[in-house]
This record gives C-alpha cells, structure tokens and sequence, in this order.
C-alpha cells in the first residue's frame, strides 16, 4: 500500500488540497470554496469527503501519513483557526479536533506563511540551511521564520507577523485595525495604493491613470514599468525600499543565510527584487553586509500551497523518528 500526505491550503475563497506521495509529487489536486456553508462542521465533511474521492481516484487503498493544512490565523499548538478576518466562521475554529473525527492520523495546522516556509526547507531552495526567511506577498504580507532547521511558531503559536510591523504610526489603515503596517505598503494591494497615491501627487502622464483601483493589478504594474512608466517604476522602487529597510530589521533579529520572496509580487522579478536588495543592503549593521541573499521561491507554482501543507507531515515524522532514535 503505499504512501501519501494530504496537503490542504485554506483560502478566504477556495480551499486548495492535494495527495502527496513521499517524493513530493502531487498525486492528484482539487479545489472546493471555502464558505458556502455556514456551519463549520458541513464545510469540514465536504473536505474529508473530497479527499476520499480523490485517493479513489489515483487507485484507492492508500496509507495515509498525516494531513497537513495551511490557514489564516492558525495556530500550530492549539490546532484552531482564530479571529481570521477573512473567513465567515468567527472566534476559534477547532479544525484538527473536527478533521480527526474523519481520518484518524496525525494532523498538523500552520498559517500559509510558515507552510510556505516549511515548504521551501523540503521542496524548495532552501534545502540544506538552517537559517532562513520566507517572506509571502500575496494580499497581505505573511512571513515565516526558519532558525536552526526550526519552524518559530512562538509562545502562543503567532510568531512572525512582519506584515503588521509598524511602518508608519500614522500611516495607511490596515485590516488589522492599525494604522502603518508593512503589508498596507508591501503586498498585491499595497502596491495598487501606492499607485494611487503617487498618481495622486504627480502630474506624470502614466498608462495606469485610466484603470480603476478594483481593476489594476499587480501584473498590470510590472508590464507598465517594463514599457517605461515612471509611475510604475517609482511604485516598484518605493516598494523595494520599505521592504528592504524593514527586511534589514529583521536580519538583526535571526542572522538568516537566505530571505525568499514568494506570491504574487515577487513575480514581479528584478523590478522588485533589485530595489529590495539595494535597500536592504544600504540598511544593514555592517556586520551583516554581503551576507544575506534575496532570492525567488523554488516553490512558485499552483502545487506550492499543497507541498506547503504536505510538508509539516514531513517534519512531523522527522522529528518523531529522531526523537525515537535518540
């Protein structure tokens, strides 16, 4: 019989979930949206009922190791989702409790930044260090910390929150109900409002002043910049600038080898990517200096959220085997 992982990544629209053999390749995936219903509990059953349509699809009669979920607002230790301000089930949500009631493995919950993390130590460019951050730039800013070969989940399971470190204490609101996060500046929406704004302040001709806030994206910016848009190229600029400075904070926090960017933007390329090393460089103690790399995710594909997930099981295992050898 063999093996597989269930990789499950929650979305505030649709819930992505997929087998995963031991090799990390992805058996089979499949989507459901994640709040047609309103009792938890229904949602979860229509879950576990596609998982099991799925392993009856690649052949049935295979083992499961451990199901392993990312979701916003999750907590590893208590194995809830709580307060997610983008999911219709409100408070805490005792996931892992409920999706045990179905399968009968171990099941490991994380936020999608840290599975992401996690991710890219198994699956991705960062196999082989101990000491790295991934940075998700999708809505919002999410970020995962990797010291010593371990995930930072915390005291109470919230530990690297970056995209709410205050920017400006006076700056753009955030949905967190703060004013001046770093995702309000960093992020697919941050981008959009900082557009906006230097459209706003500037008299520049610019091919983005025609496009509606709800119709601009991210992709539309970075194919203006490339065609020359000073707007876009400043928006750009002035992204990679607060992401860096604020990336050089963080360096003097955990000494990482590596930063990854991850999502939507950092597709973006040298458009973001250039500005944000030259920043962060410029910011740096000097005993940081040239030894901090700024590199693309090796995990940006639609499979990356499930091999995400998959690889808290992963680790579990791991950790569990060499908790019995020693």
């Amino acid at each position: 019989m063999d093996n597989i992982i269930v990789g499950i990544d929650i979305g505030g629209t649709n819930t992505k979930f997929g087998l995963v053999d031991d090799h990390g390749e992805v058996l089979y995936q499949s989507k459901l949206p994640t709040q047609t219903h309103e009792d938890f509990k229904d949602y979860i059953a229509e879950l576990c009922g596609a998982i099991n349509e799925g392993i009856e699809k690649i052949g049935g009669h295979r083992n499961i190791l451990g199901i392993g979920i990312g979701a916003p607002n999750a907590n590893y230790y208590r194995g809830t989702i709580e307060k997610a301000p983008n999911l219709r089930w409100k408070g805490t949500v005792p996931i892992v409790e409920v999706i045990k009631e179905n399968f009968d493995v171990p099941v490991l919950i994380t936020n999608d930044a840290n599975a992401a993390a996690m991710g890219e130590m198994i699956y991705g460019k960062a196999k082989g260090m101990k000491d790295f951050i991934v940075i998700t730039l999708g809505t919002g800013l999410g970020a995962g910390i990797v010291c010593n070969g371990k995930l930072v989940h915390g005291h109470d399971g919230f530990a690297a929150e970056l995209g709410h470190v205050i920017i400006n204490p006076n700056g753009r609101q955030c949905g967190c109900g703060r004013k001046g996060c770093l995702e309000t500046y960093v992020s697919a929406t941050g981008i959009k409002r900082t557009v906006y704004k230097m459209l706003a302040d500037h008299l520049e001709e610019s091919e983005l002043r025609g496009i509606s806030f709800h119709d601009l994206s991210t992709k539309m910016i970075a194919e203006s910049a490339l065609r020359g848009d000073l707007v876009a190229k400043d928006a750009f600029e002035y992204t990679g600038e607060v992401l860096g400075s604020k990336l050089a904070d963080t360096v003097a926090h955990t000494d990482p080898e590596a930063i990854f960017l991850f999502g939507g933007l950092s597709l973006a390329g040298d458009l973001i990517f250039k500005p944000t090393r030259k920043h962060l460089e410029n910011t740096l103690m000097p005993i940081y200096k040239g030894k901090v790399q700024v590199l693309p995710s090796g995990l940006q594909n639609q499979s990356a959220p499930i091999l995400g997930a998959s690889s808290l099981v992963i680790d579990y295992l791991s950790n569990l085997e060499e908790n019995v050898s020693a």
